[in-house]
Parts: structure tokens; C-alpha cells; sequence
């Protein structure tokens, strides 16, 4: 069975980064994005006419528990990134290993303000995102759990070091 990494944290912290080195380095590994385990959606609530993205009920956490218990057999690492990826507490205890990152409020803005795939967010919805991230996305157990603020290339190779000794 692989070993199960759960790597959280607020949006433009670097988790997919984080992810996708690991990815590179671990012999015989795989990522699960959440963002790609997305509802349709006119299935995702909505918060002032807005598709909420940084809601929980977004997820198809259906679809993504069954892409894990799938693939777990095949590979070594099973790496797991998202916003949400502590969320449900069930499979938090299941996770070998979390990494959280966070950053501070004025870098995670900044980076928001920079990030234009979605084109320019409102600050009322930057600040929904901030919160909503406090409210869903902290890891709920301590066993197993690493905090990195402001991760580093340094941070990133001690990660893969304790991830290769598990």
C-alpha cells in the first residue's frame, strides 16, 4: 500500500509546487490535485453571485476517496494537494504524513493580486478566500504533521528526506 502525503494549506501557499518536486524526486509516486476533483458547477455553492471555490461541498470527495483507495495499491506515495486536503478528518488519519503551509496574510493578497488566471478578484473575495481557508483547511490531528511558513528550497528538500524515510 502507498504511503499517503497530504499536503494543505491557504491558496498560492505552494502546495502544488511542493507537490509536483516530490513528484519528481519519489520513485513511483502519483498526485491527486483536488482542484481537478472539482463538482460541476451548478452543483458548488455561491457566495454573492460567485461560484465558491474555496467551499468544502466543492469537492467530490466521493470521486477523489475512490482515485486514492485505486491507485494506493500501484504506487509507493500517493501524494494528495489541496486547499481542502485535511478537510474530511476521516482521511486526515489516514495520511502517513501532512505538510501545512502557510504564509502571512499580506503575502498570500499580494500573491492573490499577482495571480490573474481568473482574471482580478474583488477584495471582499480575497478576504472570503482568506477566511474560508481558516475556517475549512486546517489540519484537525497533529500526529503526523509537519508546518512550514514561507516554505523554501531548503524547506523542500528536508520534506523529501522525511518522506523517503517513511
Amino acid at each position: 500500500m502507498g504511503k499517503l502525503i497530504g499536503i494543505g494549506g491557504v491558496s498560492r501557499a505552494g502546495k502544488t509546487s511542493l507537490a509536483d518536486f516530490f513528484a519528481a524526486q519519489l520513485h513511483n509516486s502519483l498526485v491527486l490535485h483536488q482542484d481537478e476533483y472539482i463538482l460541476p458547477e451548478i452543483q458548488i455553492p455561491k457566495i454573492k453571485d460567485r461560484i465558491d471555490w474555496e467551499h468544502p461541498d466543492s469537492i467530490d470527495w466521493q470521486k477523489w476517496k475512490t482515485a486514492i483507495l485505486a491507485n494506493q495499491p500501484n504506487y509507493d506515495f500517493i501524494i494528495l494537494d489541496g486547499l481542502f486536503a485535511f478537510h474530511d478528518g476521516e482521511l486526515e488519519q489516514d495520511m502517513d504524513w501532512k505538510i501545512y503551509l502557510s504564509i502571512d496574510k499580506d503575502r498570500f493578497v499580494q500573491n492573490k493580486k499577482d495571480d490573474q488566471r481568473w482574471g482580478e478578484e474583488p477584495e471582499w473575495f480575497i478576504q472570503h478566500i482568506w477566511d474560508s481557508h481558516l475556517k475549512y483547511g486546517q489540519p484537525r490531528h497533529s500526529r503526523g504533521l509537519t508546518r512550514i511558513h514561507n516554505i523554501t528550497n531548503s524547506d523542500c528538500q528536508k520534506a523529501l528526506t522525511k518522506i523517503q524515510s517513511l
